[in-house]
């Protein structure tokens, strides 16, 4: 298909390959930082399709709000819009094809009349419109989020807390209903002078299940990596406040690490900075059969994975041997008392598991949820804790 973009619809426009110059630009974008994968090249020429193409003003703002992920992206990508289709002018078109501001009503509460702003104080924002912003962003996929929403994000993952999936122990506590417990009743007849009582009861103590995390950081799972890394921080500290969960984070991509030593620091960004020291295959590819069987055979049979939750947060683009793959979690399956796979990519309209590694995967897993937003974290921490097993089902 050929189609006229080097001007608006002049006469004597050079018809070339559209969808070659605009991939080739989408190359450009990548080189000068923007993370422009495949997924934002086809909304951006799906945005064409409905647009004029042909219009330079629809092309620049098809491509600025598709192709830019943040605020760091909007200079990279008018630097390299001006200089890939010529002039300097894309400031210009962003001005005049800009869509004019909307007023937005606020509604804030009845109160006293308002008071002198001083000097160095921050502006008060109403509550509604705090808890407004934080729902619609509960949605949003992680993949979409600008600076300001990713900071925002931060600060709500930063709140999590993950509980493993209540089971029975083998102690026993006081209880009001329950077997009787001997010790505790002939005590208490001694202690009110041989009068007769009634009996006192015990039974099981509850614990929750360990959890164990798995978190692909290869490339393909880049626009993820950060929001379920802080996720796995907040699921690690929910044991530090309390929890009593028992909480192991694995990263997994061409090389099997585990991360949650570095976890353990309290600063969710000192963290993280500690995991990218400690990861060397940051953005690299994925060998999800190896990593598994290398995790198996290390801590899993050892008892780390006996018994317990385990979350596998990865898209499942497998670069090794579905077979192997296949094998490592029916292996896996019989070890452990649940298997979660959260799946980024499986909100996205028309998903199907069709990629090998995921295929393979997906008849020992227990449970396949999302795992793009915040929305979808908190049920996947709904699921974890065994309190959607009905509707969490692959």
């Amino acid at each position: 298909m050929e189609r006229a973009v080097g001007g608006e619809g002049r006469p004597g426009s050079v018809e070339v390959d559209a969808p070659a110059v605009l991939v080739g630009f989408a190359r450009a974008l990548r080189a000068a930082g923007v993370d422009a994968g495949p997924d934002r090249v086809q909304a951006f020429l799906g945005a064409l399709d409905v647009l004029r193409p042909a219009a330079r003003s629809d092309m620049y703002w098809s491509g600025r709000l598709t192709l830019c992920g943040c605020r760091d992206d909007l200079e990279r990508y008018d630097r390299v819009f001006a200089a890939y289709f010529g002039g300097a002018r894309s400031e210009r078109w962003a001005a005049r094809a800009a869509p004019p501001p909307r007023l937005r009503a606020v509604v804030r509460d009845a109160g006293p009349a308002p008071r002198t702003r001083v000097e160095g104080e921050r502006d008060a924002v109403p509550t509604a419109v705090l808890a407004s912003s934080a729902e619609v962003l509960r949605h949003r996929d992680f993949a979409g989020l600008s600076e300001a929403e990713r900071g925002q994000l931060r600060r709500l993952l930063a709140a999590f807390a993950l509980r493993g999936e209540p089971r029975r122990t083998a102690r026993l506590r006081p209880a009001r209903r329950g077997v009787v417990d001997p010790r505790r009743t002939v005590r208490e007849m001694l202690r009110r002078g041989g009068e007769p009582v009634l009996p006192r009861s015990r039974a099981r103590a509850e614990r929750p299940r360990r959890v164990v995390l798995l978190v692909d950081v290869s490339g393909s799972m880049a626009a993820y990596a950060d929001a379920l890394l802080r996720f796995a921080h907040a699921a690690t500290h929910a044991a530090a406040r309390g929890t009593r969960v028992r909480t192991e984070v694995f990263t997994i991509g061409t090389r099997l690490t585990r991360v949650t030593r570095e976890l353990t620091h309290r600063d969710p960004d000192t963290a993280l900075a500690a995991v990218a020291a400690a990861v060397p295959d940051w953005r690299g590819g994925t060998r999800l059969g190896e990593l598994l069987r290398a995790f198996l055979d290390r801590w899993g049979q050892r008892g780390m994975a006996r018994g317990a939750v385990v979350v596998v947060l990865s898209d499942g683009w497998e670069r090794g041997d579905p077979e192997l793959l296949a094998a490592q979690m029916r292996r896996l399956h019989r070890l452990a008392h649940r298997v979660i796979w959260a799946n980024p990519r499986k909100a996205r309209p028309g998903y199907a598991p069709l990629a090998a590694g995921m295929a393979a995967a997906l008849p020992s897993v227990d449970a396949f949820v999302e795992g793009h937003s915040l929305a979808a974290l908190e049920r996947l921490a709904a699921v974890v804790r065994g309190a959607d097993h009905e509707t969490a089902g692959a």
